[in-house]
């Protein structure tokens, strides 16, 4: 069912246009790895442009991370659909239990729905690489706690 709705999301996200370094050959568009070009964030966090402007709409990327990033809990306003190409990520739910992390791999598929609050990590020692599909404007909401 996962996987199911994993291709559904690519699928979709595949009719909105492209933005990266391309080869059109016919009706097949071809983004080549090597030609991609990557944006890094002031946290290391890389993207890659597949289709879609990230911060006007519904998106699709390459994103890097660095080996050991922790983000703090946050949230987005639209939900996203990955697929683990490399390294090894966790995504925790911010209501999850300590010691409740699944280690996804190359080839495993996450989804986080619009506004659940969640940490990602890069848990292992080589950077993580994902495709990524958000169904909406990237953001980063940070989830401050009500420390009283």
């Amino acid at each position: 069912m996962k996987i199911s709705k994993m291709f559904q999301a690519i699928a979709a996200a595949i009719v909105l246009g492209s933005t990266a370094s391309e080869v059109v050959a016919s009706e097949i568009r071809l983004s080549i790895q090597q030609a991609l070009s990557w944006e890094t964030t002031v946290e290391g966090v890389a993207f890659a442009p597949l289709k879609g402007n990230r911060f006007k709409e519904s998106y699709m990327a390459m994103v890097r991370l660095p080996a050991g990033l922790v983000s703090p809990v946050h949230m987005k306003s639209a939900g996203m659909y990955g697929l683990v190409v490399s390294g090894q990520m966790v995504h925790l739910s911010g209501s999850a239990p300590d010691g409740a992390e699944t280690v996804l791999g190359a080839g495993d598929y996450y989804e986080i729905p619009a506004g659940v609050a969640h940490v990602s990590k890069c848990v292992s020692a080589v950077e993580c690489v994902t495709f990524l599909y958000q169904d909406g404007p990237f953001d980063f909401l940070p989830i401050v706690e009500d420390r009283k």
